[in-house]
């Protein structure tokens, strides 16, 4: 130390060359005196010593200075190449790099060394002020007059109650109760009350009755001694939409998550000594029970897959990085969760208004399938019939009528109930008499409601020409599609045109001309002899080929001028060699016609087996050809003169 010292101190050697030599020469002792200053001097000597430099420091050769500064500010003492006069340069600014880097770092190093005391000095303080909380709490008693003044308020709250809702009092309260869904509760039944229960998807239009008839199949199931569910079975019920896959794993409701003792809030004696904590989620407060998942389409697609696993395992795994299966400070049961998992052996039941190609396909292919029925305006009356009576309250004769003209759902006529009720008794004042609903009640409720009537009837007992009755279906509902057509003699025989909805849809317009081909077939007409105009009344999109016949039915009956049938509507696929092919939704389509006031439906004979005869109290009638078609639709024009 001592000679390096003195090394530093002493009088730089006579020049001896030019004035760049000096240069540096000086350049080289400043590099030597920032290094020290950096690391110390006595860290340059052992550091010289280490790399074998010590006799190079002291050399006075320009070359050997620079070679002995290359060993040190680098630590590597295989460089022994001194460097040339013209290559110092070269060299010294490596070496300026080399100590402008190691500047930096010692800056960045003290900072972090600086927040890293402030830290320590926070925590520090933390750690007493929460042994003096710990303290106090042992010396003086936690409640205080604030505390206790809340403590009563909740108190007088829980005396407080209102009576149920009147969805609650009007809901079915056994099997027989539930309204026009005859088929899919003795499927539900059958599926569910058995030794082997199955998972279930049901489908169907919002307020038929799918939760509760759920509810009440497992209520029924729990009495049979053949089935798996016990007295306590549980029914846990939760919406879809609500449900969302946490990629980090912080929070699941539906399948349970772990709370680390750090950042999530673990139990505080947890916490205190490190151990994570496991949540168990809905999945095993349903185990031994049923699973409810309504709008199941709704849910996260990543979670649909997660429940597939669960499914199949019929438990639920945690892992946590925090989890030491060593730590004597780990309880039982969080043990035995890290280890063997949470039980999850369930029922899946979920409901859906979606299609069913809208649902995940492993879920579907593990589940059976049940479809629950739209409500005919019939049975609206019925469902507001039943709740009348439980309501206690007298209606007008075309009360339940009127309310079915403005829904098919059944929670929908309840509600609208339930506001005429609540009219009634405002209209009545005080009075003890019996409350009794008129129309004017709910002409008032649908007027503030801006409710409009849900289906206009459209069949008549007249018949017309050119104006023929269509189905259609979207979702789990059928509807009936007005299509007419008008034909003129063209102005230039074989140069007619045709014209269809632009709107109508591609597979529309074929279906035009696939029935212009079968009406030359049948009526031996040629439509090029025509300007022809089909058009879809309302402008409606037709998505399929489902309309063909019906289309072949308005033009035959517009350039025939034979009249069709009012009371009767057509679906089915039209080929060009006249025959009726078989088309989707027919179960649904029959709901549209009933709902239209329609008494027949004419349907391709190949979907003869996807209704049942007389299903909704229509007249059922399959064909096969177009011939068959017409002689139901359309009528002779000489008797519809007579």
């Amino acid at each position: 130390m001592n000679f390096f010292n003195k090394f530093l101190r002493s009088k730089p050697p006579e020049p001896t060359s030019t004035t760049e030599d000096d240069k540096l020469k000086r350049q080289v002792a400043a590099l030597y005196g920032l290094y020290s200053g950096i690391i110390s001097s006595e860290k340059l000597v052992l550091k010289a010593g280490k790399v074998g430099a010590l006799q190079l420091m002291k050399s006075e050769s320009l070359p050997e200075r620079v070679l002995a500064l290359q060993k040190v500010v680098f630590e590597d003492p295989t460089v022994d190449k001194c460097p040339t006069l013209e290559e110092i340069p070269a060299v010294l600014a490596e070496i300026e790099d080399a100590l402008a880097d190691l500047m930096a770092r010692r800056v960045v190093e003290e900072k972090i060394e600086k927040k890293i005391n402030e830290k320590m000095e926070e925590r520090h303080q933390e750690y007493i002020k929460e042994i003096t909380m710990q303290v106090l709490k042992e010396d003086h008693n936690v409640e205080n007059p604030q505390t206790l003044k809340k403590y009563a308020m909740l108190e007088v709250l829980e005396q407080k109650s209102l009576t149920k809702s009147a969805m609650e009092l009007v809901r079915p309260k056994s099997l027989g109760e539930i309204v026009g869904q005859e088929r899919a509760v003795e499927a539900l039944r059958a599926k569910l009350a058995s030794p082997y229960p199955q998972h279930l998807i049901l489908y169907g239009p919002p307020g038929v009755g799918k939760t509760t008839a759920a509810r009440l199949v497992l209520e029924e199931a729990k009495k049979l001694k053949f089935t798996p569910f016990a007295q306590d079975a549980s029914f846990v019920e939760v919406d879809g939409t609500t449900l969302r896959w946490d990629p980090r794993d912080m929070t699941n409701p539906l399948l349970g998550s772990v709370h680390d003792p750090i950042y999530q809030g673990a139990r505080r004696d947890l916490a205190d000594t490190g151990v994570p904590e496991p949540k168990p989620g809905l999945v095993t407060d349903a185990h031994g029970g049923i699973l409810f998942i309504d709008e199941l389409g709704e849910m996260d697609a990543m979670l649909q897959n997660k429940l597939l696993k669960v499914l199949e395992d019929k438990r639920v795994k945690f892992e946590s990085a925090y989890y030491d299966p060593s730590d004597p400070n780990v309880p039982k049961y969080i043990k035995k969760l890290f280890e063997e998992g949470a039980p999850a052996d369930f029922i899946l039941i979920g409901a859906t208004t979606r299609d069913a190609q809208d649902i995940n396909p492993a879920i579907r292919s593990r589940c059976a399938e049940i479809y629950f029925e739209p409500l005919t305006p019939k049975q609206i009356e019925e469902i507001v019939f039943n709740a009348a009576g439980k309501l206690e309250v007298e209606l007008e004769p075309d009360v339940p009528r009127l309310i079915s003209e403005y829904t098919i759902e059944g929670r929908k006529a309840i509600n609208i109930l339930t506001d005429a009720y609540g009219l009634a008794i405002y209209r009545s004042g005080d009075d003890n008499r019996s409350i009794s609903i008129t129309t004017e009640d709910v002409y008032r409720v649908v007027q503030v409601g801006r409710l409009s009537p849900y289906v206009t009837r459209k069949a008549a007992t007249e018949a017309e020409v050119g104006k023929v009755f269509g189905l259609g279906v979207a979702g789990y509902l059928g509807s009936v599609i007005e299509i007419e057509a008008v034909a003129f003699a063209a102005s230039d025989k074989g140069k007619g045109r045709i014209r269809f909805n632009d709107t109508a849809g591609s597979m529309a317009k074929d279906s035009v001309f696939n029935a212009a081909a079968v009406v030359r077939k049948v009526t031996g007409e040629d439509l090029a002899n025509y300007d022809l105009h089909v058009n879809i009344i309302g402008g409606g999109r037709i998505d399929g080929p489902s309309a063909g016949t019906a289309i072949m039915i308005a033009i035959i009956s517009a350039i025939t001028g034979r009249p069709v049938r009012q009371d009767v509507a057509i679906t089915g696929e039209v080929s060009i060699q006249g025959k009726v092919k078989a088309v989707g939704g027919v179960f649904e389509k029959a709901y549209g016609a009933k709902q239209a006031g329609m008494i027949t439906m004419v349907i391709p004979k190949e979907n003869e087996q996807d209704i049942p005869i007389g299903h909704l109290d229509l007249d059922i009638r399959p064909v096969e050809t177009v011939e068959e078609a017409m002689a139901v639709l359309l009528i002779d024009a000489n008797k519809a003169t007579a």
